[in-house]
């Protein structure tokens, strides 16, 4: 079983290279692999589009639209125990490894289905080139699902346009804004029944990059907190005993340290995206009952 999900996440990578290559634009990415694993290393690389001149906000954004009735672990009971639960994964590239890792850890576990919905090389900055609503709104048409699993973030250090006008990464604007597209995409899963929950990015090599996914994590988790949502942070799992980065962690404490992380420094190796998506499928499990279940068996 184990070789042929091996052999599924190769013939993933081999696809999504070879439909970059038929793609002017995914040749481009490929020309620049970070942009390819995600982009974002540096405030100056876009992995989309040039971005728009951006201007300081004269006026705060609008304020954040309230959130529907949130699905209730009782509904992922239900869905378990008829072994329908279906898990979307949504978000960018360090998403996809996220749904690998899931795939692996709970897929075909009490009739659960973990569906990739991640795309690289998109966010919640630039709804001119990928508007992710209206995106997720087609997809869960599409395929219905149970749980909502987001993880978005690297591409978003760069401005944001809403209402005419462009809100600079991290000003008091560009987090209003942000704040207010975080809303609207969990209000968007609740309305359908879906049950959201959210990771954090996790630790990253430089520390300018990583002051900006701070910034990130700051704003959504704060988001998560007003809507109820479960927020799983991926910063403690992913940094050394010091708080800081690190490449190598043990699998387990007292363990010999593993490569946890890819060359570019934001994105992770297979055992780390394991190691990341491990709090999320206990807290998934426990939700749904299906470690009861499991015992039940």
């Amino acid at each position: 079983m184990r070789a042929w999900i091996n052999g599924l996440t190769a013939a993933l990578l081999v696809g999504v290279v070879i439909g970059l290559m038929l793609t002017p634009d995914g040749r481009a990415w490929l020309r620049h692999p970070t942009l390819l694993l995600g982009g974002g290393a540096n405030a100056s690389a876009s992995p989309t589009p040039e971005a728009r001149p951006e201007v300081e906000a004269v006026a705060p954004a609008a304020t954040p639209a309230a959130p529907g009735p949130m699905g209730a672990p009782a509904s992922l009971r239900a869905a378990a125990a008829d072994g329908t639960l279906r898990i979307g994964v949504f978000g960018d590239s360090m998403a996809d490894g996220l749904w690998t890792a899931l795939y692996r850890d709970l897929d075909g576990e009490a009739g659960v289905e973990v569906i990739k919905f991640s795309e690289v090389s998109t966010g919640l900055s630039r709804y001119d080139y990928v508007d992710i609503q209206a995106k997720t709104a087609g997809q869960i048409a599409g395929q219905p699902i149970d749980v909502a699993v987001i993880l978005f973030g690297t591409n978003d250090a760069q401005g944001i346009e809403l209402d005419g006008t462009v809100h600079a990464f991290g000003t008091p604007g560009w987090r209003a804004a942000y704040a207010r597209r975080v809303d609207d995409l969990v209000t968007l899963l609740r309305s359908r029944g879906v049950a959201v929950y959210w990771v954090g990015l996790p630790k990253m090599k430089r520390e300018s990059f990583d002051e900006k996914m701070r910034l990130i994590n700051e704003v959504v988790g704060g988001r998560m907190r007003a809507l109820n949502v479960p927020y799983i942070e991926t910063t403690s799992v992913t940094a050394g005993p010091d708080g800081g980065y690190e490449a190598y962690l043990p699998e387990s404490p007292g363990g010999r340290p593993r490569l946890m992380r890819a060359h570019d420094g934001i994105h992770m190796t297979m055992a780390g995206y394991l190691r990341i998506a491990a709090p999320v499928a206990e807290r998934l499990r426990a939700d749904a009952g299906l470690d009861q279940t499991a015992a039940g068996g």
